[in-house]
């Protein structure tokens, strides 16, 4: 069983890169009076208290929302997420990406999870099936596969692994490219750690030799979070990015300049 927990990373500037622009491609799409579906294939727990031992070992939330909230306007799509989550749940809750997406639809839009880990499913279907949410303890790859296309079609999915199993890296561009055949009108947005390492890029290279439709690839770099910390930036590639996405990205490239050192 995979040991990755995400408490210890909740909040950090990988989070808010993927939170941010998450948000506000959910606000854009939801702007039309027509429903939607979301889904994930590594959902975490949904639900995170930066107040949390594991949270404060690390300190990653401190240098990431901590320092990067305040260069937000205040009627951004995160920051209006972040205000709401606080609301119901105090002023140390910080949203996973599916409580982004709970915080951003309506009424009528479905959301399907999925989470293989035991005790981060536990704590995700606590939470999340208040929202109505279908949670699924399964394998994310196999469950995005059986799940497209969602009804509705109009929809997003994020995938968002923790690499822990190295091969993700060769794997993931084949799976999007299936998901795309199954789903061609489907936003299909996969997270990826910028490391040291710099072992995206034989995946990048995948992804974008593959002439996905309306790709965008989307990096910020900044200092690591504490020394001998291997990620140096967070990186997005959005399939079918909404109108407006490439525009909203480069304000957060303006954004994480702050956080290049």
């Amino acid at each position: 069983m995979l040991s990755y927990q995400h408490i210890y990373h909740a909040g950090n500037l990988a989070d808010v890169h993927k939170h941010a622009l998450l948000a506000w491609m959910l606000d854009y799409l939801t702007a039309k009076d027509k429903p939607l579906s979301y889904l994930e294939t590594h959902s975490g727990r949904g639900l995170y208290a930066l107040d949390a031992a594991e949270a404060v070992k690390t300190g990653e939330a401190v240098a990431g929302i901590g320092r990067a909230e305040a260069l937000f306007a205040p009627n951004h799509p995160y920051r209006r997420v972040l205000g709401s989550v606080r609301a119901h749940y105090g002023a140390q809750a910080y949203p996973g990406s599916p409580l982004v997406a709970a915080m951003s639809l309506r009424p009528g839009d479905r959301i399907a999870l999925a989470e293989l880990h035991p005790r981060e499913f536990a704590e995700l279907a606590q939470v999340m099936t208040l929202y109505g949410a279908d949670c699924r303890q399964e394998d994310g790859p196999a469950f995005a596969l059986a799940r497209t296309p969602p009804e509705p079609r109009r929809g997003l999915m994020l995938i968002d692994p923790s690499y822990e199993v190295k091969a993700d890296y060769a794997t993931l561009p084949a799976l999007i490219t299936k998901l795309h055949a199954k789903w061609n009108v489907g936003v299909i947005a996969l997270w990826y750690p910028i490391l040291r390492t710099q072992a995206h890029l034989p995946m990048l290279s995948a992804l974008e030799a593959a002439g996905l439709p309306k790709a965008l690839r989307h990096e910020v770099q900044f200092a690591p979070a504490r020394d001998g910390h291997g990620m140096t930036g967070s990186g997005l590639f959005i399939v079918n990015a909404p109108f407006g996405t490439e525009a909203e990205a480069a304000r957060l490239s303006d954004l994480f300049r702050a956080f290049a050192s």
